[in-house]
């Protein structure tokens, strides 16, 4: 039986849409497609001190955001961290909603400082606005979390697994513990958010995204194996829980 973390994708349909297409997995994309825009004329009158009439026409462009607003989604302050992009990618910053719109800047996987503004639209992916170190943008809420409590699951990651697993490299011993982790319905995403370095100790970071529960976003977890002839040995595991960014997290570190 596979260990249960209470975890995972919320109601909303953050299923869809990866960091760079609406339907896709990766963040990468390049094309740039602006807003909408509406121009509207408007005629102006104006009458001299002779009694003549001067007519003059302009133009107003008005900038309309792509998608509909909706009240679900992280409020305006809130502290946010990137999870479930691969070390080697990047999650995008855009210019507006939608993997199609300009790229203002790029964030690496694991960055934990990202600050929600308090508006959120659906594409039909949701979409929401943050300040990313002064830049402010877009990014596709898939991607995002609470970052909550950090434990030391070793002993129950042993128990579950019957003993200390071995592996030929850090990643395979990593993805091993991942998987035990995971959830086959709904299936989890498992990646590779830091790759592996080895010193005294072997280490490397997955995150597990998806576990079925509605406050619980997924699991990060940071492995370390002992070198070992032919491989690595675990030694230690820590858990961080990702919390929804629609609910939010306790004072104490809790999803709610």
């Amino acid at each position: 039986m596979r260990l249960q973390a209470t975890l995972v994708v919320t109601a909303l349909g953050l299923v869809v849409a990866a960091c760079g297409v609406d339907s896709g997995v990766s963040e990468t994309s390049t094309t740039a497609v602006e807003p909408t825009t509406t121009t509207t004329e408007a005629t102006i009158s104006t009458t001299t001190t002779t009694g003549s009439t001067t007519t003059t026409t302009g133009s107003t462009t008005t900038t309309v955001m792509r998608g509909d607003p909706v009240d679900l989604g992280p409020s305006a302050g809130a502290e946010l961290g990137v999870v479930g992009v691969a070390h080697d990618d990047v999650l995008n910053l855009r210019a507006a909603p939608g993997s199609d719109q300009a790229i203002v800047d790029e964030i690496p996987p694991t960055y934990d400082g990202l600050v929600a503004e308090g508006e959120t639209r659906t594409l039909p992916a949701f979409w929401t606005k943050v300040d990313y170190e002064g830049n402010e943008g877009w990014v596709n809420l898939r991607y995002l979390a609470y970052l909550g409590t950090t434990d030391d699951i070793t002993s129950q990651v042993i128990s579950e697994m019957g003993g200390r697993p071995e592996a030929a490299t850090m990643t395979e011993l990593g993805r091993m513990v991942a998987e035990a982790l995971s959830s086959e319905d709904p299936p989890s995403d498992i990646v590779e958010v830091v790759e592996t370095s080895v010193g005294d100790l072997g280490e490397v970071t997955f995150d597990v995204v998806g576990l079925g529960d509605d406050a619980v976003r997924g699991l990060r977890l940071h492995v370390f194996g002992e070198p070992s002839d032919g491989g690595f040995t675990l030694r230690t595991v820590e858990q961080t829980v990702l919390c929804d960014p629609t609910r939010g997290v306790d004072a104490e570190g809790f999803c709610v």
